[in-house]
């Protein structure tokens, strides 16, 4: 079989596709550039980042050359979005080579019950997909918008405060659960009850003491405690401070409408109005919250939501769609769901499936009011 066989039409530009399966222990590399039926692939394994990096572009300067290509030719790498992040992408852009992360949910793949999957498959049809998408075939894959170092740095400040505030609830929960299998109901939440553990006064239910185990294991759950407890209170200090000026801003004017607090606010500006959406649609698909319907012959079924993207900015904003209700009563949004659950009763199924459309309907809400200054209709802002 050749592999010289020419598939570019005259005048169509050259393009060298290149593709990257990414694993911990190596990397495999596709490259394409049209001309011939199967793309090469090869394997590069590195110990050191940068040294995989400098390997992957040793291929595609070798094949350059092997394959007659221009030295100027256009060089596209793509790879699917995944523990890696963005960092592949920043370095291949700081040395002028255009990249593009992918959601690897977007690749269409075969439904056969079993198929063959394997580290070579992938990152071939990967290569495959991407010409195709470079040719206009849009439907092949979903290019992954790429955040600044600095938004996606910022992120970190209200994860690690969400994840401080669960560390908390775990170790009172675990200790509040080790004592109430002696018949111990002693409130831990109370500041005094470290003291009170480590001066042997926490009694069973009999007012024997605790076993020496038990409350070792309690001191020491004390101790973990504390620390969460003190990089939370560290974190809210300076947590503010470190927020870039424009997510600042964004969560400052959230913060003027009635039911949104200041934790939400940022949370809401960091992880999702960093972004620059078009219209109403690419806002509700980057949420996860529209509709996902199947209507094929005589089945017409209801999937739900589609639950794609952040699933901490969708759990957020439901959240903050109950609040929503509670504080701002007279907004269109507070009465039209008034009026889709009226007359339910006790239906609560029907209440939490109307609350996903509130909370998308606020999302556009709240982006229309960042970016025109536009006030949701019938919305309440807080008194100065």
């Amino acid at each position: 079989m050749r592999t010289d066989q020419t598939f570019i039409t005259r005048g169509e530009e050259a393009i060298l596709a290149v593709s990257l399966e990414l694993a911990g222990t190596k990397w495999k590399v596709a490259l394409h550039d049209g001309r011939r039926e199967t793309p090469a692939v090869h394997a590069v394994a590195q110990p050191q980042a940068a040294a995989r990096v400098q390997a992957v572009l040793d291929l595609i300067e070798r094949h350059k050359e092997k394959w007659s290509l221009p030295a100027d030719v256009r060089v596209v790498v793509s790879y699917e979005a995944g523990q890696d992040a963005f960092w592949i992408f920043r370095a291949l852009q700081a040395r002028s080579i255009e990249c593009h992360v992918v959601d690897p949910a977007s690749i269409p793949v075969e439904r056969h019950k079993r198929r063959a999957k394997t580290d070579r498959l992938d990152v071939i049809k990967l290569v495959i997909n991407l010409r195709a998408w470079l040719r206009g075939e849009r439907d092949r894959m979903h290019v992954v918008h790429v955040p600044s170092p600095q938004d996606e740095a910022s992120r970190q400040l209200m994860r690690d405060r969400g994840q401080l505030q669960k560390e908390v609830r775990q170790h009172r929960d675990r200790m509040r659960k080790l004592l109430a299998t002696l018949g111990c109901w002693d409130d831990v939440d109370c500041k005094t009850f470290a003291g009170r553990l480590a001066r042997n006064e926490v009694k069973c239910h009999d007012g024997a003491p605790l076993p020496p185990e038990l409350r070792e294991r309690l001191l020491r759950e004390c101790e973990r405690l504390a620390l969460a407890e003190q990089q939370f209170v560290a974190l809210e200090k300076t947590r503010q401070a470190n927020v870039p000026a424009p997510a600042r801003k964004r969560s400052h004017d959230l913060t003027r409408l009635k039911g949104i607090g200041e934790v939400g606010a940022s949370r809401l500006a960091l992880e999702l109005f960093w972004r620059e959406f078009s219209n109403r649609r690419q806002v509700g698909a980057c949420v996860g919250l529209v509709p996902q319907p199947y209507d094929s012959g005589e089945s017409q079924v209801d999937q739900g939501i589609s639950k794609q993207g952040d699933r901490r900015v969708r759990a957020l904003l439901v959240e903050m769609a109950w609040t929503w209700l509670r504080y701002q009563p007279g907004s269109a949004l507070t009465q039209w769901f008034n009026r889709r659950t009226q007359g339910t009763g006790p239906n609560r199924r029907a209440r939490r499936i109307a609350i996903v459309a509130v909370a998308r309907r606020l999302a556009i809400a709240l982006w229309r009011y960042l970016k025109d200054g536009t006030i949701p209709e019938g919305a309440q802002m807080k008194v100065a």
